[in-house]
């Protein structure tokens, strides 16, 4: 029994993503990658869309070397985070096409919907937005 609550611990441990793995942004949103193309932003709170786009957008620039043209999408609408349990997360990507997520034309929608984009200039316009609540 002993061997298995060993095991176990060290499953759960190998399955998290390491600290180092966490970029913090604006206000404090945490942003960690899901895999080599999705990455995962999820605030402390319940969070609000400034917080998503914003965190999302400084993570591209400043951790993926994305330009300020390069769009970045929404994979996965809020849902539970797959880095933390949190219970409120929403994924990005770069790479719609990688990932799985057909690019949507025409304007952005409420909410989070796979393949709603905005290029990193337009998602650190959130930031400007957040810090001024």
């Amino acid at each position: 029994m002993k061997n298995f609550v060993v095991a176990a611990a060290l499953a759960c441990v190998t399955a998290a993503p390491a600290a180092a793995d966490t970029f913090l942004a604006n206000r404090g949103v945490r942003v960690l990658p899901v895999d080599d193309i999705i990455y995962e932003v999820v605030p402390g709170r319940s969070g609000g869309t400034w917080d998503y786009w914003c965190a999302a957008a400084e993570y591209a620039r400043r951790v993926l070397g994305a330009n300020w043209t390069d769009r970045f999408y929404v994979v996965r609408g809020r849902d539970v985070s797959v880095t933390t349990g949190l219970r409120s997360s929403v994924q990005f990507t770069l790479y719609p096409e990688r990932a799985g997520v057909p690019p949507k034309t025409g304007w952005l929608s409420l909410g989070f919907r796979p393949g709603d984009s905005l290029s990193v200039q337009q998602g650190y316009g959130y930031c400007v937005q957040a810090s001024t609540l």
